[in-house]
């Protein structure tokens, strides 16, 4: 399977030097029977950054079509998550991860969500820090972690989370957040970043859609891409795996990228990471 595609996915180097590509694919909610194909598909397209998580419950199938792709282990950038019911138990939830996978190196390690009603994403970060120094990730990070959250872990840690992965969407851009995460040399990350598909109906997406020969979604994407966020789409289509892939190569000008940049009206589509639990995820 040729990489040639990848080629136009740029890299954003993480705070300890390691280069993660800014366009991923994402398998959040797709169904573990149609994990691989859809991985797979993805690896076809030219992505070679897949973000899971234990609670998707398809790490597996993401692990077959690693295995089944035949692409060298080194040209791959695999994310997957702590479960919320298992920060008391990260070391062993991370080892069934990596089986899993298949792998024995994940590159990026996230806490899902802080959970700040469990109390254990301090305990959960140190156990981090222990699989970062044993080799097991080569990145770690958060997911789902607002300012305050960051201030609590920030005034404990030994190493500065990498990423800092959320909600971002045109329609929901987190400003605040984003700037802070930053701030502290942890890159940002976007879920959703089609706004579940809600943002693409806006004017001024379509009107640059067409002004392009684009698709509304690329020409999200490429905004993501254009402001520096890292961003993982999620399709099971083949055809839009490809196109969403192929935004890559879109370039927005500065005043396109500010009109889409506009379009921020707070409206989360997720759950709030403040109250939320999810400690079955």
């Amino acid at each position: 399977m040729s990489n040639a595609q990848n080629s136009t996915v740029p890299g954003i180097v993480l705070n300890n030097s390691v280069t993660i590509p800014q366009l991923g694919f994402g398998v959040f909610q797709v169904p573990p029977a149609e994990t691989q194909r859809a991985v797979e598909d993805a690896f076809e397209a030219g992505y070679r950054h897949i973000d899971t998580a234990a609670a998707y419950q398809n790490e597996s199938g993401v692990g077959a079509a690693i295995k089944a792709s035949g692409i060298a282990r080194e040209e791959l950038f695999i994310t997957t998550k702590l479960r919320n019911g298992e920060q008391g138990r990260a070391a062993a939830a991370f080892n069934h991860s990596r089986r899993e996978l298949g792998l024995d190196v994940i590159d990026l390690y996230l806490i899902h969500w802080p959970v700040p009603s469990q109390g254990l994403f301090l305990d959960a970060w140190k156990a981090l820090e222990k699989i970062h120094a044993d080799g097991g990730a080569r990145a770690i990070g958060v997911s789902n972690f607002l300012p305050e959250h960051l201030d609590t872990l920030l005034a404990s840690a030994d190493v500065v989370p990498a990423v800092n992965q959320f909600e971002l969407h045109p329609t929901f851009q987190q400003a605040d957040l984003a700037a802070k995460s930053r701030s502290h040399g942890i890159a940002v990350e976007a879920y959703s970043p089609l706004g579940q598909g809600a943002d693409l109906q806006s004017e001024t997406v379509t009107e640059l859609a067409a002004k392009h020969g684009a698709t509304p979604a690329q020409i999200v994407l490429a905004w993501h891409l254009g402001i520096g966020n890292i961003a993982i789409p999620k399709s099971v289509h083949p055809e839009r795996i490809r196109q969403n892939f192929a935004a890559a190569s879109l370039q927005l000008a500065p005043e396109e990228l500010a009109a889409v940049s506009a379009l921020d009206g707070g409206a989360r589509l997720g759950a709030d990471p403040a109250v939320a639990s999810f400690s079955q995820m």
